[in-house]
């Protein structure tokens, strides 16, 4: 992937930009006929011996955090073994692994809920909807005083004002009256068992990712694509950190891709993890959304029979 024996004798080593821009089965080629270290991948040397600019340069440094076997779970299910996911780093194109992961099943293991989905996803688009549309009643319409005919003698139907809803240019009978909020609360139990049906769902579907953080080597824009791109994450993807200040390379370069956002721990919903195709979450925030969600679990409120008693 560095470099290809020429005819002459001698090797070339290629930048990651270089290799980008050649076609796939050029691509297949280098890697096979590489005569480069693999250590010297987009580094400043290979890359300006090809002649690339320093800004696509990206340093590819190897994480030193050693692998992660078993980590401890709070409240930990005796019926359930825990599931397992991969330790991930964005310091690199490549999907470098770092450890596995264990998780709490009942986080990322439950059944899966499509009516407990739909109550959250219909609660987030209707409680801050507000319809602003006002009809003015008769009592409201300017006019309409005077009784527009005698009471008899004249062989129509009798009528007290040219206001009525009975007329043309009345008033309404039973018109919106907005400004109508539609706000209402779903029970805590419900969002937060949306919240462990969604995770648990994107888990099933190998679009859940756990990295060791949100930093990465530039704020090039083309970089956050190229990683996407390399590790097939899809389309659009959602990163949660369990902190509100991101790093300053990620926040740069997600500020020009839509498609791609960021987002702390406390505002993660069950419409964001389902409107992106991808979901990459820290190993802090994973730590901090286990312990609220179990905690809500298992508090003495959510018992029945402790409601019972009490």
């Amino acid at each position: 992937m560095l470099g290809s024996k020429l005819h002459s004798g001698f090797s070339v080593c290629y930048s990651y930009a270089r290799i980008q821009e050649l076609h796939p089965i050029l691509k297949r080629f280098i890697v096979r006929s590489t005569s480069c270290n693999k250590n010297d991948l987009l580094t400043d040397k290979s890359s300006l011996a090809a002649g690339v600019p320093e800004s696509n340069i990206y340093v590819a440094q190897r994480p030193s955090i050693p692998l992660i076997t078993k980590r401890e779970i709070e409240f930990p299910n005796k019926h359930r073994e825990p599931k397992q996911a991969w330790l991930e780093s964005l310091d690199t194109l490549q999907d470098d692994k770092l450890g596995l992961v264990d998780l709490h099943p009942d986080i990322f293991g439950t059944y899966p809920r499509i009516d407990i989905l739909h109550a959250n996803i219909h609660w987030q688009r209707w409680y801050r909807k507000i319809d602003y549309e006002f009809v003015r009643n008769r009592a409201e319409m300017p006019g309409g005083g005077r009784k527009p005919r005698p009471q008899k003698k004249t062989g129509l139907k009798r009528q007290g004002s040219i206001r009525s809803p009975l007329w043309r240019g009345g008033g309404a009978a039973f018109g919106p009256r907005g400004p109508q909020s539609f706000y209402y609360m779903l029970p805590m139990s419900v969002r937060t068992l949306g919240l462990r049906v969604a995770l648990s769902v994107k888990y099933a579907q190998n679009d859940l990712h756990i990295v060791n953080s949100l930093d990465i080597p530039s704020d090039d824009p083309k970089f956050i694509e190229d990683l996407i791109d390399t590790r097939f994450w899809g389309f659009s993807a959602l990163f949660v950190d369990d902190v509100d200040i991101m790093p300053r390379n990620i926040s740069l370069a997600l500020k020009e891709l839509p498609q791609f956002n960021l987002m702390p721990v406390y505002g993660l919903n069950v419409y964001s993890i389902l409107k992106h195709e991808t979901l990459v979450l820290t190993l802090a925030a994973v730590e901090k959304l286990e312990k609220k969600l179990l905690l809500q679990m298992h508090k003495p409120e959510s018992d029945v029979a402790y409601r019972k008693k009490h």
